[in-house]
Parts: structure tokens; sequence; C-alpha cells
């Protein structure tokens, strides 16, 4: 495919052996069988300090929120793996968010978001899944410009859920979690032509 949709795959967890890492390269595996190519990036590559305005203010944007921004405007799609934080949203995925969003001189405020297709999931040890996380994750993603894919996976019980290679023991799920990524692709194969 010459025109190959690209796509931003991440988790918002900084833990180094996150499910949820593991959780969103199965979809960036299936995004990449539909055809796209897929950037997987580590949060813990991008250190953002804590959103401050005045901290933006003062000294600007921060390197490591250039390059995730950067990064955000380079591909049309998003495949978000969101671990659950007190029934909400983690602070590490907030943060990205918010400083995203912030305008600069030529770049409008939700360039980063704005016309983006996105899957999201969640993997977590409790019988839920992260699933009451995801409803926040959508509503945020949602009121800034994203359309978020009806279709989304929350996988429970994780410390059952996973084979040691990273995949889900369960075939459906596996095959699931592809489909997100797979839908997402198709999508913006649909919307590009």
């Amino acid at each position: 495919m010459v025109n190959s949709p690209k796509i931003l795959a991440f988790a918002g967890s900084a833990k180094e052996t996150s499910y949820n890492k593991k959780l969103v390269q199965i979809a960036a595996a299936g995004a990449k069988t539909a055809g796209a190519e897929v950037t997987y990036i580590d949060l813990r590559d991008f250190p953002m300090p804590l959103f401050d305005e005045d901290l933006e203010a003062q000294q600007g944007i921060p390197v490591a929120v250039r390059e995730f921004k950067d990064l955000m405007l380079a591909h049309q799609g998003l495949l978000i793996a969101c671990p659950e934080y007190n029934s909400s949203i983690t602070p590490l995925l907030k943060n990205a968010i918010d400083w995203a969003s912030r305008p600069e001189p030529n770049l409008p405020g939700l360039a980063c978001f704005n016309n983006k297709i996105a899957a999201i999931m969640s993997a977590s040890p409790g019988g839920f899944g992260g699933m009451r996380g995801l409803v926040h994750v959508r509503a945020i993603l949602e009121s800034i410009g994203v359309l978020v894919i009806p279709q989304q996976r929350s996988i429970s019980q994780v410390f059952e859920a996973f084979n040691p290679d990273g995949n889900l023991k369960d075939p459906k799920q596996q095959q699931d979690v592809e489909s997100l990524g797979a839908k997402v692709t198709s999508l913006l194969i649909k919307f590009s032509a």
C-alpha cells in the first residue's frame, strides 16, 4: 500500500513491565497486518514535567513535549492502552494529553487531536479490566476532537491473561485486541480515499 495510514501506539503507564504496554502492542500488530505503519512509543522516553502554565510561559514547550507533539502530528491514528487508577485515567496519560493540547504559534491547541481516529483498551488485575477508566479517557479524547471507535477491549485478571511472549492466552481476546488496530487502520484508509 503506497499511502499506508500512520498510527501512533502507546500506553498510559510508565511501568517497565506494564500489561497495558503488552496490550497496545497486540493492537499495533493488528494494525500492521491491516496495512498501517505503526510507531510504538513508551511514555517513559518522553519525561514531561507536570503541566504548569507558569512553566510554559517562562520556559516554553519542554523538549520532551515537543517530541511527543511532533509524533502526534505525524500520525493520523492512535492506539492507546489505558491503565485504570482509582477508576479513572492515569496521571501520566492525562499529563501527556494536557501538554499535547497546548497551542503554539501557527499551531492550534488541539492540532494533535483534531480528526484523529483512535482505539482505546485496558488491562487490569481487577475484575473490571480497567473499563471504568476507559469511560473517562473516551470522554476526554472525544471532547478534544478525536473520533474514538465504539469498539474497545478490557482485559481483566491480567496476571493470568498473558503468555510469557506478551500475547493473550485466550485466542478470542487476542483476536479482539488485534481487531482494534485493524479497525482504526480500515477507517483511516476509507477516510483518506
